[in-house]
């Protein structure tokens, strides 16, 4: 009888024991996970790829050429209202005591517009330039990334080149570590306890 009890304390503290490492076991798993899927969000929000940057660069060109136009179709049509005969047209048939000043008044409005404009059209210029450029550099590097292989080739090959081991990368890269470490934690004590039991029994 006491042979009994002690084989059968024995073997509930042996599925207690297994109830343990399952559970340890099916926690440390879903810990896992979490931190893969945080880690691939966190990868799947970093910045573009060259050849996304390329074409956001080149809907943002057409725009600022779409404006460009407008702009200078604007342009021309102030220049039109500037001129004196168009000026003293548009008042043509209002009776005032005063029709110099007023045509001045008309005229230093038409000009401020003028120019406000034309300032418009120099940054847009500006910008046009810039954007061409960092274009070119997005195709250049598109190019590249192209001719280094596959997607994950080229992402290790920025990783292990340090030029894109920004503090995103390095955090997710953290998150994988610690995964990986939290597996072989738990094949550790797995192997722990079964030596434990072995040894007990």
């Amino acid at each position: 009888m006491p042979v009994s009890s002690a084989m059968c304390r024995l073997e509930c503290g042996s599925l207690n024991e297994e109830r343990g490492v399952m559970k340890l076991n099916t926690v440390l798993l879903l810990f896992i996970s979490l931190i893969l899927v945080s880690a691939s969000n966190i990868l799947a929000q970093e910045s573009p790829s060259a050849a996304q940057t390329a074409e956001q660069l080149r809907a943002q060109l057409v725009e600022v050429k779409v404006t460009e136009v407008e702009l200078q179709v604007r342009a021309q049509q102030l220049d039109w209202d500037l001129k004196p005969e168009n000026i003293e047209r548009y008042f043509a048939g209002v009776g005032s005591t005063r029709p110099e000043e007023m045509r001045e008044q008309r005229r230093r409005l038409l000009q401020n517009q003028k120019d406000h404009v034309l300032a418009r059209l120099e940054q847009l210029g500006a910008s046009r330039a810039r954007l061409e450029s960092a274009i070119i550099n997005a195709d250049a590097e598109a190019y590249n990334q192209s001719a280094q292989g596959s997607p994950p080739a080229v992402w290790a090959n920025q990783m292990l080149g340090g030029r894109y081991l920004t503090n995103t990368r390095l955090f997710a890269g953290l998150l994988i570590l610690s995964a990986i470490a939290g597996a072989l934690a738990l094949v550790a004590i797995i192997h722990r306890r079964r030596r434990i039991r072995l040894t007990a029994s």
